[in-house]
C-alpha cells in the first residue's frame, strides 16, 4: 500500500470513535436555539415514522411505554432462506 501525501485528510475521523467525537464537537458548537430546532425535527420525524408504520400495520415501539406493538400485516411471500412447508 502506498502512503497518501494528502495532508488535508484527518484519518483519526475514519474510526467509529473519531466520527462520534467529531459529531459531538459539531453539536456542542451549535447555538442553543439550533439544538432545540434539531431535537424538534427529530421528534417530528420519529412521530411520522410511527404513524406510517401504524397505518401500514407494521410493528413499532411505543414511545411512551417502550413496549413493542405488534403489527397486523401478515407476510405472504417467504423470506430468503426460508424452507418451503412440506
Amino acid at each position: 500500500m502506498t502512503e497518501s501525501t494528502n495532508p488535508e485528510i484527518d484519518w483519526s475521523l475514519c474510526t467509529w470513535k473519531g466520527s462520534r467525537r467529531r459529531q459531538h464537537q459539531e453539536f456542542h458548537a451549535l447555538p442553543f436555539h439550533r439544538k432545540l430546532e434539531l431535537i424538534e425535527e427529530m421528534n417530528r420525524h420519529a412521530r411520522a415514522t410511527i404513524a406510517q408504520r401504524r397505518a401500514r400495520g407494521l410493528p413499532y415501539i411505543d414511545p411512551y411505554s417502550g413496549e413493542r406493538i405488534a403489527g397486523t400485516t401478515v407476510r405472504e411471500e417467504p423470506l430468503p432462506g426460508d424452507r418451503p412447508a412440506t
